[in-house]
């Protein structure tokens, strides 16, 4: 099976950091991708990454990217935020396109339920959203946004290795599960 992993946003993405400046969304998002690409390839997975560590690379090109490439499911990697300062917002969500086929929604809980057992952080459900990633892609895609950057408890979690490679863990178990399935 091919997946793309999207650690969404880029390396130099304004605004995407935690309030303090300490980490920027990226940091997170891609040390993950690296965790999970890793887990499924030493299970037989084939995965290609739609992100690049050196430059910011916009969304079409993204979604062109994911179509192009024959894989069967996206994963699209980030850390939430609320405001630009330090909020009480908190907790992991998992979105999938309004319109999404069954077996896409199916994936979004199983996602979102993995990582709020891996993590046990606040479970904030499984929502709807017209975002680029989710609505211009062709196969299921799924965007997970794994803690908030500005409440200052996930902030230092989503800096540490232990709470990157329990999200790493529960994405790929999810994507095993779903494998499993099929």
């Amino acid at each position: 099976m091919k997946i793309i992993i999207d650690a969404g946003h880029g390396p130099g993405t304004f605004g995407k950091r935690t309030p303090d400046g300490r980490m920027r969304e990226f940091h997170f998002n891609s040390a993950v991708a690296e965790e999970v690409k890793k887990r499924l390839i030493a299970e037989g997975y084939i995965v290609l990454f739609s992100h690049q560590l050196d430059r910011d690379v916009p969304l079409k090109e993204r979604t062109r990217f994911a179509n192009s490439s024959g894989a069967e499911l996206l994963v699209s990697i980030h850390a939430n935020a609320s405001g630009n300062n330090y909020s009480p917002a908190q907790g992991i969500e998992t979105f999938i396109y309004p319109t999404a086929p069954q077996r896409t929604q199916k994936f979004g809980r199983l996602l979102q339920n993995s990582l709020i057992a891996s993590t046990q952080r606040k479970d904030r459900g499984l929502k709807t959203a017209d975002f680029a990633m989710l609505r211009d892609t062709v196969m299921p895609a799924v965007l997970v946004e794994c803690g908030f950057m500005t409440h200052r408890h996930e902030a230092a979690l989503l800096q540490s290795a232990d709470y990157r490679m329990r999200c790493a863990r529960a994405i790929s178990f999810a994507i095993t599960c779903m494998e499993l399935e099929r």
